[in-house]
């Protein structure tokens, strides 16, 4: 017989590692686990240092300890991590909302945004957010970093794909032009043609070890703060090179304090 307080915290833990934010109504919903219980739980878990009580977001979450439960964990949560800090420091300082986005088969699925954070968002969510990799600018900061091998493997799931968003990989060369862009300005933006059309994204990649790229960070800015596209780059695209840089070198930090 096994032991039920285990089996209830177990049981939470699988649900938190689910979802990137859950609240206690939505735990309770799904395990059907009484509010008091949860609460309880979650208090140990978070004491343990395998749950965090994002007050941001409204809601709890996995941490990087929960990495030590599993040796095939793949990095994804810890790159969320070790991006936080730095995507709330740009909207503190820049006010526009900043997001992080990782890869899930042939789109990018944002795990982390500041959108709670700035009063100027052209958005009132964007976590769980899925978009296309060839149109959004988190999409595009992703897919042209990619090796050669990676890059045609999903752009051959793109091309069966119904998606208007996705034409452009019946296209080669004019996809080559636009991924050599992207890789020399370092950056991407989001495509013109799809909406909404009165904001924008600058993207970059997040490298990490071997110089895989693993997500890609971004800042949405409404389009009419700026004289031209090219203002809101110049501006933009530096500080978020080096955010993106400085997560890597976190990243790396985290990932050798977790293999001692």
């Amino acid at each position: 017989m096994g032991i039920r307080a285990v089996e209830r915290a177990m049981a939470v833990l699988q649900e938190l590692n689910l979802q990137p934010i859950n609240t206690i109504a939505q735990l309770h919903a799904r395990t059907k686990l009484p509010k008091p219980t949860l609460v309880r739980i979650l208090r140990t878990l978070e004491e343990a240092g395998y749950v965090e009580n994002d007050a941001r977001q409204g809601g709890y979450h996995v941490s990087a300890l929960v990495t030590s439960l599993s040796s095939g964990f793949h990095k994804d949560p810890l790159v969320v991590e070790a991006g936080r800090a730095w995507a709330i420091a740009m909207t503190r300082k820049h006010k526009w909302p900043v997001a992080i986005a990782l890869p899930d088969y042939d789109k990018m699925v944002v795990r982390f945004s500041t959108v709670p954070d700035s009063f100027i968002s052209p958005f009132h969510s964007t976590v769980n957010k899925r978009l296309n990799l060839l149109t959004r600018g988190l999409g595009l900061a992703y897919l042209a970093f990619l090796d050669k091998e990676e890059f045609d493997l999903i752009v051959g799931v793109l091309k069966r794909s119904d998606d208007p968003e996705n034409a452009l990989s019946h296209h080669p060369s004019e996809l080559a032009r636009l991924v050599e862009k992207v890789h020399d300005n370092g950056y991407a933006v989001r495509s013109s043609f799809v909406e909404p059309k009165n904001s924008n994204t600058i993207a970059v990649p997040i490298i990490g070890q071997g110089d895989r790229v693993l997500a890609s960070i971004g800042m949405t800015y409404f389009k009419s703060a700026f004289s031209s596209e090219q203002e809101a780059c110049e501006r933009y695209a530096p500080i978020l090179k080096s955010a993106a840089n400085a997560i890597s070198e976190d990243l790396d930090r985290l990932t050798n304090q977790l293999a001692v």
